[in-house]
């Protein structure tokens, strides 16, 4: 019997100056991103954690207190369905007010480390499809109609969108794949 993975560090930065700035880390760059390409753009990143899943090493991790590549598929793959609903929210509600999602809780609970790297290929890409549909739908009409974090963040779907792809693009990489 393995032991346990030791358990990672909470991630608690407020990250929304990813819409300001470009990311120093992993080189998004929040000017260059448009909504009209937001469903390309997540269509492309799907693909590439497809490749990833399918690294022979997906389950190691690279160090004790860091997610292996599986772990953070896992977590983009629970990003996209989190922002579908936001995204769906936002688009049928005035205002709305985003439940507060817990990524460090569902890693847990939703045993990531252990999961099978094939049907989590296969969730990715149908939750990238799902959330890079709504994204297709917004008009100039709605693309401003905004939705607000618990923790009092504002955001348009336009933005949303962007904080969306950038989430997903700096997991891959995290995982040397960006």
């Amino acid at each position: 019997m393995s032991a346990a993975p030791d358990a990672i560090v909470p991630d608690t930065k407020d990250w929304t100056w990813v819409l300001e700035r470009p990311c120093p880390e992993c080189g998004f760059d929040p000017a260059a991103q448009s909504l009209d390409a937001l469903p390309a753009r997540i269509h492309d990143t799907a693909m590439a954690w497809s490749k990833v899943l399918a690294r022979s090493d997906v389950g190691v991790r690279p160090s004790p207190a860091v997610w292996s590549p599986l772990e953070y598929a896992c977590h983009v793959r629970d990003v996209h369905m989190v922002f579908a609903e936001r995204v769906r929210l936002m688009l049928e509600v005035d205002e709305p007010a985003f439940a507060n999602w817990d990524q460090d809780a569902t890693a847990i609970e939703s045993d990531y480390g252990s999961q099978d790297p094939a049907e989590v290929a296969v969730g990715l890409i149908e939750a990238a499809g799902t959330v890079a549909g709504l994204y297709a739908t917004v008009t100039d009409a709605t693309r401003d109609r905004r939705g607000h974090r618990s923790d009092g963040s504002v955001f348009t779907v336009e933005s949303l969108g962007s904080y969306h792809l950038h989430d997903v693009v700096h997991h891959l990489h995290d995982v040397g794949a960006g």
